[in-house]
């Protein structure tokens, strides 16, 4: 049951229903902007934005399994699963079983995924540039944004 909002005890305006003071709708905008300006950045990589954080991942560890770095990215296998298939396609990354456990896949960078993140490099400068932010005030949003997804997944998950 959702709670009407003299029991919020915050203030939500005049009209708490309005769009433009949406959260969900500013990070969903949000979301899909800033993830246009990395589209045609990754495109000679050969790499979409989902791949792109994939790689970031093995970039910071290499091998890691599947598990693991779902964990790290707040992926399910399924949704992981194409991604892995199409990166390692493209020569990024090997799979494969673990020896003490056969239900462990674990992922590892090739030598060519490993030589991809020198050119990667380039992609968070260009980035700063093309939205034309403060460094300081992308930082100050990204604690922000890692606080509510915190939150967020601290709320248990309830059935209306």
């Amino acid at each position: 049951m959702i709670e009407d909002d003299a029991s919020i005890g915050e203030d939500l305006g005049e009209d708490p229903l309005a769009l433009d003071r949406q959260v969900c709708f500013a990070l969903s905008v949000a979301s899909r902007l800033v993830i246009g300006v990395y589209r045609p950045l990754l495109e000679p990589l050969g790499l979409t934005h989902p791949q792109y954080l994939v790689m970031l991942a093995l970039w910071e560890r290499s091998p890691r399994s599947v598990k693991d770095l779902g964990a790290a990215l707040l992926l399910d296998s399924a949704t992981l699963s194409p991604l892995l298939k199409r990166l390692e396609s493209a020569g990024y990354l090997s799979r494969r079983r673990a020896a003490t456990d056969e239900r462990l896949l674990t992922l590892e960078l090739t030598p060519a995924g490993s030589a991809l993140r020198q050119e990667a490099l380039k992609i968070p400068h260009a980035v700063v540039d093309r939205l034309g932010v403060e460094v300081a005030d992308l930082q100050e949003l990204h604690g922000a944004l890692t606080r509510i997804i915190e939150a967020a997944r601290q709320v248990p998950a309830r059935r209306p």
